[in-house]
């Protein structure tokens, strides 16, 4: 099936090795150029009183850093924005392919669309690789919040012969987290082609708020949850 290739678009040539640039590149470079454009505009021009975009804006704002605050204490200002980056990205990335116009046949017509846009996260790499960093984040994390011989003996509890489990917990985290959002996002997509296929006028639109829409932004806020639990669990020292 279409929607479960992964297409190369070019290739660069690097000191003699050639470095295939995927769809899944180029649409999450158009994420980060969308995100980085919408930054600068909202905040190009802040007023003392906030209205429109500002407001929402500075309403996001106190969000987030209200919850870093009762997720992560003194380390809010650092997992803050981190937390709020990998929300803005997995919420564009999981619902960009919404702006891919459908197919259309009728009346001994088709139309085809331009151009065919699929979210980045149907593929295993980005998800295993966001996976990656906020484990290590979460790793990383435990360690500066406990010292390095805290974190050795909370590995151990709540008794010694958890050693091996516990490893092997951060490995376990990887792979729920990179499966998960990979599994759902990769479903929707073939359920969407599916449905296309079955029924090429009208039924797609509606299909698609869900499975293009909602759906992706569940499992965007998902995702950031349960590296929430993570990093909260990590940097709060319980006695």
């Amino acid at each position: 099936m279409e929607a479960l290739e992964i297409k190369t678009v070019f290739t660069i040539s690097l000191f003699g090795a050639e470095i295939p640039i995927t769809e899944t590149v180029i649409v999450s470079w158009v994420v980060m150029a969308v995100l980085i454009a919408g930054s600068l505009l909202v905040t190009r021009k802040l007023k003392t009183i906030p209205t429109g975009p500002q407001a929402i804006l500075e309403a996001g704002m106190e969000f987030l850093n209200n919850f870093s605050k009762n997720q992560f204490g003194a380390f809010s200002k650092y997992l803050g924005a981190y937390i709020g980056t990998l929300f803005l990205f997995l919420a564009v990335a999981n619902v960009i392919g919404f702006v891919t116009p459908p197919e259309i046949k009728a009346f001994g017509y088709t139309f085809t669309p331009p151009f065919h846009v699929r979210p980045p996260t149907r593929d295993i790499n980005v998800t295993a690789a966001l996976a990656v960093i906020s484990v290590s984040l979460v790793l990383f994390c435990g360690i500066a919040a406990r010292g390095f011989k805290g974190w050795c003996k909370h590995l151990l509890h709540p008794v010694p012969i958890m050693l091996p489990f516990n490893i092997l917990e951060y490995f376990t985290r990887v792979l729920s987290l990179s499966l998960r959002l990979f599994g759902c996002v990769l479903g929707g997509v073939v359920m969407m082609g599916l449905v296309e296929k079955l029924f090429p006028v009208g039924l797609p639109m509606v299909v698609s708020l869900y499975f293009d829409f909602f759906d992706g932004l569940f499992q965007a806020g998902l995702f950031v949850f349960l590296t929430s639990i993570y990093l909260s669990d990590a940097v709060r020292v319980h006695e």
